[in-house]
């Protein structure tokens, strides 16, 4: 996989910016998956089958590909103990830790506005 290599340029920063190494890091974690793990992630440290079972809907495949991305862009951490079968943990890393507190803030935001929502689109479909 390739990456943009970041220069210190703020168009790199830009989100806006097609080409933009921001816009690629949060296309990489804005998705409802990985939104889901970094949320199940702040409470602990888990297993992989924990975390198959703490997000509901997941296939394995889709948690795989998310633990991977989210470890790649340094958000997650993976330990292998060393044992057999090899027992394996994840947990946030600090920058995780401070993205969950935004996923907090949007989880508050659903919680506020879900009545607000669920009436409009009523509305709407009507």
């Amino acid at each position: 996989m390739v990456t943009k290599q970041f220069t210190g340029s703020p168009d790199e920063a830009d989100l806006r910016r097609a080409d933009s190494l921001a816009r690629e890091i949060f296309a990489d974690v804005a998705n409802k998956w990985a939104l889901l793990i970094i949320e199940a992630l702040g409470e602990r440290t888990l297993r992989f089958s924990e975390l198959l079972g703490e997000v509901e809907g997941i296939s394995h495949k889709m948690l795989t590909q998310n633990l991977r991305m989210l470890e790649r862009n340094g958000l997650a951490h993976r330990k292998v103990h060393p044992t057999v079968p090899p027992r394996v943990e994840y947990s946030l890393t600090e920058p995780g830790l401070a993205l969950r507190r935004t996923v907090d803030t949007m989880c508050d935001w659903t919680h506020r506005y879900l009545g607000h929502i669920e009436a409009s689109r009523s509305r709407f479909d009507a």
